[in-house]
């Protein structure tokens, strides 16, 4: 049994409180905690787990390079991002078969904890930067095909509630245990609940790229925040939610069914520029990312680490509260029941901060990540 001796006492975040103390490790999983005595120097929360991502340090994980996809994931470990999950955009179904049998050695070998199709099930008329001319209604043979090339690496797939088939290309997925997440909407209040009713269970970046909010009609919006068998995603950056908003969502939906995701894409931590997101330029101009020629926001540039930063600090979350929403609340939406918490038998991934949030260090699996 070794012990990860922290640089001081730190504060760590459990799922029973916070405690006084330093992590125990055994191989490539936490022991325990050891209380000590002490004034508290920091945070220990555990490894951020991020379900929703394009990409991030120069490097893609949606264009179906394996080795790309390594470098992103180390990026973000960087960033103690120690868990992802790699968010393909809007293609042909050759594309995505052909991607995600690329992709699926590195599920395997625990690189990515999955593959999310965000799309191309969605609305042309929320379609945000996806390509309109692959856009189509859920085909159940084609799920089918994905499905078995992932042989398991399939997590999660958003669709818009409203297209012809969606509501059993749902209940397809439900019923073999992958997240039906509804996003990308035009959707009614009503036909948002028929969704939700045939087995959806997440919403894909809550508020963005969906019908916006009405008294009197009220779409997609409340139907999902109100659901406690929806866990809501929020990008939480003021390019795609005013610190208001973020906080009226976590204070609504709670931490418990609110998650915290990136949305990266290639240029996050990178300079201003042009980059790629499947097939669209990006312009990213004060870490802002738009479809080149257009204000339409194309993923964005922050860490899961800036998210939960943000969740604190502009919305004014607990450390606790934001711990839960990028680490606990997307594992348990995805079933990994091995990471999301420090707690004896998951496997040791942790992020250590400093009392102003800022990174000191990240391990993975036990091991130290080099930031």
């Amino acid at each position: 049994m070794d012990g990860v001796m922290l640089p001081a006492v730190g504060r760590i975040v459990t799922p029973d409180g916070v405690v006084n103390g330093t992590l125990v490790i055994d191989g490539d999983r936490f022991e325990g905690v050891l209380e000590r005595d002490g004034d508290p120097t920091g945070w220990v929360v555990p490894g951020f787990v991020d379900v929703h991502c394009h990409g991030g340090g120069g490097f893609s994980l949606a264009n179906g390079d394996p080795e790309a996809a390594r470098g992103a994931a180390a990026f973000h470990a960087s960033c103690g991002t120690t868990t992802l999950v790699a968010s393909l955009v809007s293609s042909t179904h050759d594309f995505l078969l052909d991607t995600t049998r690329a992709l699926r050695p590195l599920v395997d070998d625990g690189t990515l904890a999955g593959v999310h199709y965000e799309g191309p099930y969605i609305s042309a008329a929320k379609c945000g930067a996806h390509r309109t001319d692959v856009l189509r209604d859920p085909d159940l043979s084609e799920l089918t095909e994905l499905l078995e090339a992932g042989n398991g690496a399939v997590k999660m797939v958003t669709i818009a509630p409203e297209l012809d088939g969606a509501l059993e290309a749902i209940e397809f997925l439900d019923q073999r245990g992958v997240v039906a997440a509804i996003g990308h909407t035009n959707a009614s209040y009503e036909q948002t609940a028929a969704g939700i009713d045939a087995g959806a269970q997440a919403a894909t970046h809550l508020f963005n790229a969906m019908r916006a909010f009405n008294h009197r009609e009220p779409g997609p919006i409340p139907a999902l925040i109100e659901d406690e068998r929806i866990f809501s995603e929020i990008v939480a950056d003021p390019v795609h939610l005013h610190p208001g908003t973020m906080r009226f969502a976590f204070n609504t939906s709670l931490p418990a069914w609110t998650l915290l995701v990136s949305d990266a894409m290639d240029a996050a931590g990178l300079d201003d520029g042009r980059y790629m997101l499947g097939r669209h330029e990006v312009e990213v101009v004060d870490g802002v990312a738009t479809v080149a020629g257009t204000d339409v926001i194309a993923g964005s540039t922050i860490t899961l680490l800036d998210a939960f930063r943000n969740a604190v600090r502009l919305a004014g979350q607990s450390v606790e509260a934001a711990s839960q929403m990028a680490s606990a609340t997307p594992a348990e939406l995805l079933g990994l029941s091995e990471v999301g918490a420090i707690e004896t038998g998951k496997y040791a991934d942790a992020v250590i901060l400093d009392d102003d949030l800022n990174l000191i260090s990240v391990l993975r699996r036990g091991l130290w990540v080099n930031i």
